[in-house]
């Protein structure tokens, strides 16, 4: 019993890191119609930057905060320079323009970088167990960021005016125009915290995984397959099925599938739902006549 809850709180840890990248993925979904699959490559980037700051000297915290308004910054400029020239071109355009973008990411960033991998610092070492050795230090610490910065975003687009204006452009944009609503900077806006949310995820992840320029792969499908289970245009959705992602997941790889082929678990996960629920499990079912 203690093998099965282990499995399941550290499943909660990593499904934490699913739900980040797949509510960053559906923000830019209900914004666009479309999948940023450039996601994973964008928080890797962030997350060498982070790492190039604190070996630069600075304190963790510092490099954490910093690193997240530089990958704001970064999301808003893709949108403005990559994404808004092709705003309403055909479906195949905008998935080319994603994988190059992916691409070019992923090249850039071992070309600066370098391709060896490093060892991220995590801020909640401690060689002490946790609750009888159910968690580890960083395992925790890396719930309770997940779980603030979801609260954080959730409140931001509850109960502030530029929240809602976000959310108003994203559901209806011809609307939101009639309103005064500056629907372009409201897209870029929604870039930029989904950048910043990615970056998040990165380094929470690094100290796991370890970092490299391709960290992010398996996790992107992961969190994928977490956005399509909730629902991928229902953010809450999206959050309880990137927890659901990771739990299972884990249980799979402890108890039936085995660590190699954990990431069939995903692929599973995406198939079955695209079959049986393509909405996902929250997601709106949208009828049309035609």
């Amino acid at each position: 019993m203690d093998g099965l809850a282990h499995q399941i709180v550290a499943g909660i840890a990593t499904g934490g890191i699913y739900a980040s990248v797949a509510l960053a993925i559906v923000m830019i979904y209900q914004a666009t119609h479309h999948v940023n699959f450039a996601q994973g490559e964008m928080a890797t980037l962030s997350t060498f930057i982070a790492w190039s700051m604190i070996q630069a000297g600075m304190p963790y915290w510092v490099a954490f905060f910093g690193t997240i308004v530089v990958s704001f910054a970064i999301g808003v400029v893709v949108e403005r320079i990559l994404i808004r020239p092709v705003a309403n071109a055909p479906v195949l355009t905008m998935v080319g323009v994603f994988i190059g973008l992916l691409l070019i990411i992923g090249n850039a960033t071992g070309w600066i970088f370098g391709y060896t991998t490093k060892v991220f610092p995590s801020p909640f070492a401690s060689d002490k167990p946790l609750f009888g050795g159910l968690v580890s230090a960083h395992e925790l610490g890396s719930t309770l960021v997940t779980l603030t910065v979801l609260v954080l975003v959730w409140a931001f687009f509850r109960f502030t005016r530029l929240g809602l204006a976000m959310r108003a452009a994203a559901y209806n944009p011809r609307s939101a125009r009639l309103v005064g609503i500056r629907v372009g900077w409201m897209l870029a806006l929604g870039w930029g915290l989904a950048a910043a949310i990615g970056a998040v995820a990165g380094m929470m992840v690094a100290p796991v995984v370890f970092l490299d320029p391709t960290m992010m792969l398996g996790i992107l499908l992961y969190a994928f397959a977490g956005a399509l289970m909730g629902g991928i245009d229902n953010p809450a959705g999206a959050v309880l099925g990137g927890f659901s992602v990771g739990v299972l997941e884990n249980l799979a790889g402890a108890y039936v599938v085995g660590t190699e082929l954990k990431l069939t678990v995903a692929l599973a996960i995406i198939i079955g739902v695209l079959v049986v629920r393509p909405s996902g499990l929250f997601g709106r079912v949208v009828l049309s006549r035609v």
